[in-house]
């Protein structure tokens, strides 16, 4: 079997230098168990303090991403968790497949300006259902930067939704 191959990005405050290291550790050591050869790079965003794990494995990226992205999120949990384990400490993780969280969230703005767009035409606020909360936050933050529009959420768990209404 294959080691995946790990590339860490020095992108980070020296006080942390061995946390990437130990995320591509983890991630790599998941990747072998489940006999998918990829290369991961780890990259320390110190503006939105996260850890960014990209992971390029063309021929498997399906299977890594699952229906709707959920098992890349379930699997982003699990590395927290170990990473959570190993260091005592809680870092946040975001997990990369094959540049799948650029072409959602394309997909997710493109959502938002439609449900923008009927609620102006309309005067009908728009409900936006089955949305995680990840994916409500990127409409939020989208549709803030038009004054004509406002978004809230309500509802409570899995019933949570997006409301989209004209100003």
């Amino acid at each position: 079997m294959k080691k995946s191959s790990v590339k860490v990005k020095k992108e980070i405050n020296k006080s942390n230098n061995n946390l990437d290291k130990v995320i591509g550790e983890v991630v790599g050591e998941l990747l072998d168990l489940m006999e998918i050869k990829a290369g991961i790079e780890v990259v320390d965003d110190k503006e939105n303090s996260a850890y960014l794990v990209n992971i390029d494995a063309p021929d498997e990226a399906g299977l890594l991403i699952g229906n709707r992205g959920r098992t890349m999120l379930d699997f982003q949990a699990i590395v927290g968790m170990i990473v959570k384990r190993k260091t005592g400490d809680w870092y946040r993780i975001i997990v990369n497949i094959g540049d799948w969280r650029e072409k959602e969230n394309v997909k997710l703005e493109e959502l938002a300006k439609q449900a923008a767009d009927r609620a102006k035409e309309t005067g009908e606020p728009q409900l936006l259902y089955n949305l995680t909360p990840s994916q409500r936050r990127t409409i939020h933050v989208y549709l803030s930067q038009f004054n004509d529009v406002e978004t809230k959420s309500e509802g409570e768990g899995e019933g949570r939704y997006l409301i989209v209404t004209a100003r």
